[in-house]
């Protein structure tokens, strides 16, 4: 590659490289947008071969606007059902409990991260989680409507905990 655009004057292997930059940030882009909510990178976790549920997380969940708002659901075909999840704890178990919606106030940001407190549980998957795998799901928003979004499947980082489903 570098023999090649050394070939090229400097402009142009300027615009090649500028080109290139903007080719990768967006293809790494990973964030979606309903009314006044950003919805940053959502992901799920690969699953062992046997699982039958598996879980979806996002970077953040963010309220931009002056109203708040609440995620309501979501569905998928990867799945019979989506819940939203809370974990608590009971005594000296975590457990999840299942939850009618999630608020979300304006000006907030929520993590659902891998480890975290929320997440959505993915109930009779139709098949194994595989990294690198994507799914589509649609989110349901009590203001902001419903919005469809593409969730990556990929391991979490190294050292970062995970839930045991």
């Amino acid at each position: 590659m570098s023999v090649l655009l050394h070939s090229f004057g400097w402009q142009t292997r300027r615009s090649i490289l500028a080109w290139v930059i903007l080719a990768c940030g967006h293809a790494s882009a990973h964030d979606f947008k309903a009314g006044a909510l950003l919805i940053d990178h959502p992901y799920a976790t690969p699953t062992p071969p046997a699982a039958s549920v598996g879980a979806v997380y996002f970077r953040t969940l963010k309220n931009t606007g002056q109203k708040g708002d609440r995620l309501l659901g979501a569905r998928t075909p990867a799945s019979a059902s989506v819940e939203i999840h809370r974990s608590m704890m009971d005594g000296d178990v975590m457990r999840m409990r299942q939850v009618d919606s999630l608020a979300l106030p304006a000006g907030a940001e929520l993590r659902l991260r891998h480890g975290g407190e929320l997440h959505l549980m993915l109930v009779g998957l139709v098949a194994p989680l595989k990294e690198g795998d994507r799914f589509p799901l649609w989110l349901r928003f009590e203001l902001a409507g419903e919005r469809e979004v593409s969730v990556w499947v990929q391991k979490p980082r190294e050292g970062a905990a995970a839930h045991k489903h």
